[in-house]
């Protein structure tokens, strides 16, 4: 496994490593013991979660609040995302930055989202699906979110706006800076 480190403090964008034969290939997609090692960050996680998603969805940007705080290791088993994450912790050097990444099933990258991101993503295939594992449990009551399309925060989503395909929900978010 590589890791790459991004601007982003905590933030690591891996790269497995692939062996390949007549047959396929293999990898190991996640080591507890090398990740820490290679990082120096701890990773629990307590759940896997899996999303379904057509050209043009754009699923975001949604944290979860307080204790209730999320890490996430997100990958795409199937299709191509754009991968959009926006620093929400205060006391860090990147507040209020972002990050985006395409993650496919070719490349079969991997981010770690540590707490205090806001996290969304956008379909560039016909088809995608999305797996990610969290470091807390879901919980409903701290959603939190802002606005996908937020002018301050200037994301390029690669998506046409006639071709978006959000939720009301996400469309109502509010902006970075009324947080």
């Amino acid at each position: 496994m590589k890791i790459i480190e991004n601007p982003l403090e905590g933030v690591f964008l891996i790269e497995p490593n692939v062996i390949k034969d007549e047959r396929g290939y293999f990898y190991e997609s996640f080591n507890e013991r090398t990740f820490h090692d290679l990082t120096g960050q701890a990773a629990h996680f307590v759940q896997d979660n899996q999303s379904y998603s057509s050209y043009g969805v754009i699923r975001g940007l949604h944290a979860q609040a307080a204790e209730h705080a999320q890490a996430k290791l997100v990958r795409v088993l199937s299709g191509e995302v754009l991968d959009v994450i926006v620093d929400g912790r205060k006391d860090s050097k990147s507040y209020g930055q972002s990050y985006t990444v395409r993650l496919n099933a070719a490349n079969r990258f991997q981010l770690y989202i540590p707490r205090g991101f806001f996290h969304g993503f956008a379909v560039l295939s016909d088809t995608a699906e999305f797996f990610y594992k969290c470091d807390n449990f879901y919980r409903k009551d701290a959603e939190v979110g802002i606005f996908y399309d937020d002018p301050d925060l200037g994301i390029d989503w690669g998506i046409v706006d006639e071709k978006r395909v959000l939720t009301d929900k996400d469309m109502n978010l509010p902006l970075f800076k009324t947080i």
